[in-house]
């Protein structure tokens, strides 16, 4: 039989919920932790000394012999691959989802035909359709690392996007791959020599059936503004005043999409049609005749920003193996505290209307 109270819908007051809770814990002294979870599991955070009870009782101890089998894989839940219904937010298509920065060796053939195993960081994702809920992300790093000890190429990096994309049953995907690539570089007169390293990153890109190769390369160079160069003789010149120019450590990043079926082009190759666009690369190894001869090349090359963009562009227009392109400059000064900047663009590929806030933000060289 049931007795209903006939207030018992209405607004309990404190005193009657201190009450009821001094109530709940007399009772308990006298009865098992079963009892209580029996009556509600959270019951036990209410009484002191039970306030973590463990009720059912669950083991602690790693079980090392313990061993997954097929049936027992069958039985794990996996929420990120469940039904639509699981959807939260709008149920609409993602462009890209995915891992980003796992990082593993790789191997790349360099133009002289020396292999070299490089530290890469490794971005791959997927498009998702709109009733799926995710992705199995750890697909793409199996699939990756398939292909990983293949000697790089861009047929390689596609066995591994053909591969992750018939895991994931997805239309469009990317897969994008950054590391540090060294190459010796001359002094300019002491005869020295010392490695500089080019940050570079290669993307294959698929969209609506569409396969793009992308390279970027980060460019590092001194500017000497053409300005300051010239009201530096001029102080000189009229009033015997010495005087500098201002010139700044500044960053170029070059991208380019490769021709379809197109010769191959070497990271050497991108990296001397910047250097032949702007040569007054930062230098490695320097003595006084080499810190001599860069204040003598600087003189020689100097350059507004504009004047950076147009000069790599002036490069990259020469090399039938590039199609479009883009252009990034950015001339750190040394006279104000903000940047000068530029970005020029030559093909729908990388033309854009907006811009990463953060972009020119991420030219900056930390050496």
């Amino acid at each position: 039989m049931n007795i209903h109270s006939p207030d018992m819908d209405r607004e309990p007051t404190r005193a009657e919920a201190e009450a009821a809770l001094a109530l709940l814990r007399r009772w308990a002294v006298d009865v098992t932790a079963e009892e209580v979870a029996t009556l509600d599991p959270l019951v036990s955070r209410l009484i002191p000394g039970q306030e973590v009870s463990n009720y059912p009782a669950l083991a602690r101890a790693y079980p090392e012999d313990f061993e997954v089998d097929e049936a027992y894989k069958a039985s794990m839940p996996d929420l990120q691959n469940g039904p639509s219904s699981l959807i939260r937010g709008a149920q609409q298509q993602i462009q890209h989802v995915g891992i980003s920065n796992f990082r593993l060796p790789i191997r790349f053939h360099t133009r002289d035909n020396g292999d070299l195993t490089l530290e890469t960081s490794v971005t791959g994702t997927v498009s998702l359709e709109a009733e799926k809920k995710g992705i199995n992300m750890s697909r793409i790093m199996r699939t990756f690392y398939k292909h990983a000890e293949e000697t790089f190429s861009f047929d390689v990096i596609e066995c591994a996007l053909d591969a992750y994309k018939s895991d994931l049953e997805s239309f469009d995907a990317r897969i994008q791959m950054r590391f540090s690539f060294p190459m010796k570089v001359e002094s300019l007169r002491s005869g020295l020599a010392g490695y500089q390293y080019y940050d570079i990153a290669l993307e294959l890109v698929e969209s609506a059936g569409v396969r793009k190769k992308i390279v970027h390369l980060d460019y590092v160079y001194s500017s000497t503004c053409p300005c300051s160069l010239e009201l530096s003789e001029h102080a000189r010149q009229f009033r015997g005043q010495l005087a500098t120019p201002h010139s700044q450590r500044s960053v170029a990043r070059i991208s380019v999409l490769l021709e379809d079926g197109g010769d191959l082009l070497w990271f050497e190759d991108l990296i001397d049609r910047a250097r032949a666009a702007v040569p007054t690369e930062t230098q490695v190894m320097v003595k006084r005749e080499d810190e001599q001869a860069f204040a003598e090349l600087n003189a020689a090359n100097p350059i507004f920003v504009e004047d950076a963009a147009r000069l790599f562009t002036e490069q990259l227009q020469l090399d039938p193996r590039i199609s479009d392109f883009r252009v990034i400059a950015s001339h750190q000064e040394s006279l104000h505290s903000h940047d000068a900047v530029s970005v020029l663009t030559e093909g729908p590929t990388f033309a854009a209307e907006s811009l990463d806030p953060r972009l020119f933000a991420s030219l900056f060289h930390v050496g």
